[in-house]
């Protein structure tokens, strides 16, 4: 979703240019650390910008874009087990590598949090605040992710240099033993970004998928059997400005044009071409005729905010202009407060998501174990809902033998939309039980859950899986003109 983190300190130097290191040795940093706060100040550019002219027609870049189009049945589709030999690959898991243990605890101290005992989240994690580097750390995760039928990650990646990119080879050292394969999503790492993508996902095709031999790194495979690596971004199509609560105007610092974004997408796939069948770029973009303009393949939204409800009819706008999508399973949102925002600021306490009518009242149990039927709710109708529009024949992921799941999040803390395992809440010490922690009795619920939804459909690719979950969830049909949104 919008989690991150740590670009260059605020008003930091040069592009590319070495972190920024306080008096205690460590990371400073700035204002813009986490996909909402980036959101915020950016005018919920991303995500909440108009998404204007739907019904335009642009072409589709001409070199290997993606997936290949493949004919659908003109009535239903085989299913997906029988359509993607490597199903499980596609279901991806968002996983965050920029945990670190003592004595600083990187990221667990974020918003002014005292570690060990006082975390940057709403809950503790069943490992404590863990290091991310660390084997036993990663062995545990590698495991979790297995059993639940996941079979890939998306790693965020803050550039070249920065410590997610020193974490990747742990990572896939650990993942490949699990057969787990890797993938990335590319932060907003420094205002220019515009001008170097395409040398930073060479880097990373070369660094990590060329010098291993590919033995970790994705290449996602279409239905006619084509294979070829996908990678996604974080604020790609953004508008020139923004206007904060206060009235003030205020350029987007990383603003890049359609023209630039087009360049560096056009120099990956001739870069790329002679090696993989297809490249798959996304861009987390509502604004169909840019995010065609800008030479992306399709879109994938990180806000979970956005209710599943809505996913039908950004499924057709995309489809309208010849986009694939891919829209998460999330178990909604629930962000720690911000102890550091100064009097007078915009901050607004985030709202927790799934929307209730009446505040939950964290002290108490049973309202503990109602917002975990809340959270484990919206997973199953999530899920239900991002499978009905990929397996619609109408649409452009099935016309383009394309399908993918992004899973938001393995482990964004911060944001309250782990599926990693937290304490049970008998597992809380009473200190921790003091500071107010939301763990609800079990811990695992929310991988639980996904797993008994992803079962039945890795093993014969049918259903959304609600069934043998033991939910109930409405049953939509296929998307309608008078559905697709005419604003965001």
């Amino acid at each position: 979703m919008r989690s991150r983190v740590i670009a260059a300190p605020e008003g930091g130097g040069a592009p590319g240019a070495p972190q920024a290191y306080n008096r205690l040795g460590r990371l400073n940093v700035g204002a813009i650390h986490t996909r909402r706060a980036f959101l915020e100040r950016a005018g919920r550019a991303a995500l909440a910008w108009p998404a204007a002219s739907l019904a335009a027609s642009w072409a589709r870049p001409a070199l290997a874009a993606g997936p290949p189009v493949v004919a659908p049945s003109p009535a239903t589709l085989p299913t997906l087990a029988q359509r993607f030999s490597d199903l499980r690959r596609h279901f991806i898991f968002d996983f965050y590598p920029w945990y670190g243990g003592p004595p600083d605890y990187l990221h667990w101290d974020y918003l002014d949090r005292r570690p060990p005992l006082d975390l940057s989240s709403n809950y503790v994690p069943r490992l404590g605040p863990y290091d991310s580097r660390a084997r036993a750390v990663l062995e545990q995760q590698a495991r979790w992710i297995a059993d639940s039928g996941v079979g890939a990650i998306a790693l965020s990646w803050w550039g070249i240099g920065h410590y997610t990119d020193a974490a990747v080879h742990d990572v896939m050292d650990v993942m490949a033993h699990y057969d787990i394969k890797v993938t990335f999503c590319l932060e907003p790492y420094r205002d220019d970004r515009g001008k170097v993508f395409a040398k930073d996902v060479r880097y990373l095709v070369r660094e990590y998928g060329e010098k291993r031999g590919f033995d970790a790194m994705l290449l996602l495979r279409s239905a006619d059997g084509g294979e070829g690596p996908l990678f996604k971004g974080f604020a790609c199509i953004l508008p020139t400005d923004s206007t904060d609560c206060h009235g003030q105007t205020s350029p987007i610092s990383n603003y890049t044009t359609d023209a630039q974004w087009r360049s560096q997408t056009d120099e990956i796939r001739d870069a790329l071409r002679g090696q993989f069948d297809h490249v798959t770029l996304l861009a987390d973009s509502l604004h169909w005729t840019r995010t065609v303009a800008s030479g992306f393949d399709g879109i994938t939204v990180f806000d979970n905010y956005i209710g599943p409800d809505r996913y039908a009819g950004y499924a057709a706008g995309a489809s309208a202009n010849d986009l694939v999508f891919s829209f998460n399973v999330n178990p909604g949102f629930d962000m720690i407060l911000d102890r550091e925002a100064p009097p007078g600021s915009c901050y607004a306490p985030p709202a927790f998501a799934p929307p209730t009518q009446a505040a939950i009242d964290w002290s108490r149990r049973e309202e503990r174990e109602r917002a975990a039927r809340l959270c484990q709710t919206r997973i199953t109708s999530a899920f239900q809902a991002t499978l009905a529009v990929q397996s619609d024949p109408a649409l452009s992921n099935a016309r383009r033998g394309f399908f993918l799941v992004y899973i938001n999040s393995f482990n964004e803390w911060h944001e309250g939309h782990a599926f990693e395992p937290m304490k049970d809440f008998g597992q809380l010490t009473a200190e921790e039980r003091v500071l107010g922690y939301h763990n609800p009795s079990d811990g695992s619920y929310r991988l639980d859950t996904l797993g008994a939804l992803l079962r039945p459909v890795l093993a014969d690719g049918t259903g959304t899986g609600a069934e043998a979950a033991g939910l109930s969830i409405p049953t939509g049909g296929h998307t309608r003109a008078r559905d697709i949104p005419q604003t965001r």
